[in-house]
């Protein structure tokens, strides 16, 4: 598929894409909502700039920088699903921007969240975005990291967004807070040295 063009982006608006659910499922990464290139390409975390790739292959999670840019191509998805790191979305529907979303609709996410965390059983459940977590969780005080309390079983992380609008963060800190979720998880890490 080639990189999608305005009108493709502009189409996009509203759309949803499918989950990364794999069996057994030790990491639920839940993104706040597809962007529009997400949801014209099908795949999470598509935007050119959006830093969760290279920041999974910083940490040591994934052995390539994996790009979605035009799509996520089969053998990623695979290697993915073997590592046990699934994907969703507090809210299903592509906008251009986050804040086009409702706190109403990051409420009833959040709720959706905790029903298929309640069915599918990861060990960790790591949500990046602390206003979107602090919206959808009821939590006004939350801050970054392991969370007191678990979400239907599983252990509650919350992680900076990868956003490029996000510009505090660097690949290397996204790289650690990352890595440290997916140790929580029991997923085993490349790391060089």
């Amino acid at each position: 598929m080639p990189r999608p063009t305005p009108a493709d982006l502009a189409a996009a608006a509203g759309r949803t894409i499918p989950d990364i659910l794999p069996d057994p499922l030790r990491l639920l990464v839940v993104g706040i909502n597809p962007s529009l290139w997400s949801g014209a390409t099908g795949a999470h975390f598509a935007r050119p700039g959006n830093r969760f790739w290279p920041a999974l292959h910083a940490a040591g999670i994934t052995d390539h920088v994996i790009d979605c840019t035009a799509g996520m191509r089969p053998d990623d998805r695979a290697a993915l699903e073997i590592l046990g790191l699934g994907i969703t979305n507090l809210v299903d529907r592509a906008t251009a921007r986050a804040d086009e979303l409702t706190a109403d609709e990051i409420r009833a996410g959040a709720a959706r969240l905790e029903r298929t965390v309640a069915a599918r059983h990861p060990r960790v459940v790591a949500v990046v975005g602390i206003a979107a977590y602090r919206t959808g969780f009821r939590r006004p005080k939350a801050r970054a990291g392991r969370q007191p309390e678990d979400l239907a079983g599983a252990e509650l992380w919350v992680l900076p967004n990868p956003s490029g609008l996000n510009a505090h963060e660097t690949v290397a800190s996204l790289a650690a807070a990352y890595g440290a979720a997916a140790d929580a998880a029991g997923i085993r890490r490349r790391i060089s040295g």
